[in-house]
């Protein structure tokens, strides 16, 4: 009988144990009013889930409703719901719903949903949904669907969406989507998507898609698509770059459209010349194996008795044609225009172009010197109005230093 008695009597301590246990793990803290975390209807515990908060400066356990507050709160493990704060969030595990603050919303793990602040917001591991700032978005990890700063995005891994930045959206490893900012854009790894940037786009590794810019880009591994800036660099490329000036390091399988396009074989060659279109002329030519492109400066043009100043670009094929001969057409443009003219009255325009194309024979003695003799013909017009200048036949002959 007494053995009985204490079976019975553990086993009634036992599940009055479990009981109060379970009692303990369901705790609630219902409607919690706060002046601080001590100062509250329900002072913080570490097995509470508050389901309403107001107050001034509040923390909570878990969060599975609305928290409202004049300063800040913080949620030790998830929130799952809406908070407001008129100065931060704060949620040491993940977030999942509304986050709106006066400078900061801090998650220590993952966000899921809206996150909207005027200074910060900060996501340790991954964020999914909508983050909104004035100054910063922050990623640790992963970064899914739309960032908004007006100054930087910054995702440690991956972004998949699209981020927009008043200075600069930098992610450290891939980027799958659409990424715009003010000034510049960084891709540490790969990027399957569009850059778009004020001054520059950088991708480290590989490149599918576009990259458009006011000043640069820049491509590390290889380029599949199209870069479009005044200047372009890729190592590698397959696709289409525009710009004034084109690079590639190793290899490139496509179309490079710029004033000058050049690789590590190019050889940029002194040109100086002249003849009845402008009487001196020194230029830079950019030789690739078959194109070249000419930037060139001259003076004095044909018959005009004032002093011209001349700009010149011009584009063209070059073909062997026996040993050392060469054979060559260009297709050129040209901006003249007088200096201090005081006769516009008398018909001399102050600036006029000329649109021209040439053939020329290069005789090349040896490696570092060579003549060449040209023909063509040119239209010079105003450009004010839709008028001849002047026209005719050009005859050029000069020397090429290598």
């Amino acid at each position: 009988m007494q053995l009985l008695w204490k079976r019975g009597c553990s086993l009634v301590l036992t599940g009055l144990l479990i009981s109060c246990t379970l009692q303990a793990q369901n705790k609630s803290a219902g409607i919690n009013l706060s002046l601080t975390p001590k100062v509250a209807t329900q002072p913080y515990d570490s097995l509470q889930t508050t389901y309403l908060n107001i107050g001034f400066v509040s923390k909570m356990n878990q969060l599975r409703g609305i928290s409202m507050n004049v300063v800040g709160s913080r949620v030790v493990e998830d929130a799952k719901g809406m908070q407001l704060s008129g100065f931060y969030n704060r949620v040491d595990g993940n977030m999942q719903g509304l986050q709106f603050s006066g400078f900061a919303n801090i998650n220590g793990e993952d966000m899921r949903g809206i996150s909207v602040t005027s200074l910060v917001n900060i996501s340790g591991r991954n964020a999914r949904g909508i983050q909104v700032s004035g100054l910063a978005n922050i990623t640790g990890d992963t970064n899914r669907g739309v960032s908004v700063s007006g100054l930087i995005n910054l995702t440690g891994t991956t972004t998949k969406g699209w981020q927009v930045g008043g200075l600069a959206s930098i992610t450290g490893e891939q980027l799958s989507g659409l990424m715009t900012s003010g000034a510049l854009n960084v891709v540490g790894g790969n990027m399957s998507g569009v850059q778009m940037a004020g001054l520059g786009n950088i991708t480290g590794g590989t490149m599918r898609g576009l990259q458009l810019s006011g000043l640069g880009n820049v491509v590390g591994v290889h380029m599949m698509g199209l870069q479009l800036a005044p200047l372009n660099y890729a190592t590698n490329g397959s696709g289409l770059q525009i710009g004034l000036l084109n690079y590639y390091k190793e290899n490139f399988d496509g179309l490079q459209l710029g004033l000058v396009n050049a690789n590590p074989d190019t050889r940029v060659q002194l040109m100086v010349y002249g003849g009845n279109n402008t009487k001196g002329n020194v230029a830079a030519r950019f030789k690739n194996e078959l194109f070249y492109t000419i930037l060139g400066v001259g003076g004095y043009y044909r018959d005009l008795d004032k002093f011209t100043f001349s700009t010149s670009y011009r584009a063209g094929l070059e073909l062997p044609i026996y040993r050392k001969l060469y054979i060559s057409g260009d297709l050129g443009y040209q901006n003249i225009f007088l200096i201090n003219n005081k006769d516009k009255e008398a018909g001399i325009p102050g600036e006029v172009y000329e649109l021209a194309a040439r053939l020329n024979l290069e005789y090349k003695f040896t490696r570092k010197f060579a003549i060449f003799a040209t023909g063509g013909y040119g239209t010079t017009r105003y450009y004010s109005r839709s008028k001849t200048f002047d026209k005719g036949a050009i005859f050029e002959g000069g020397i090429v230093l290598f």
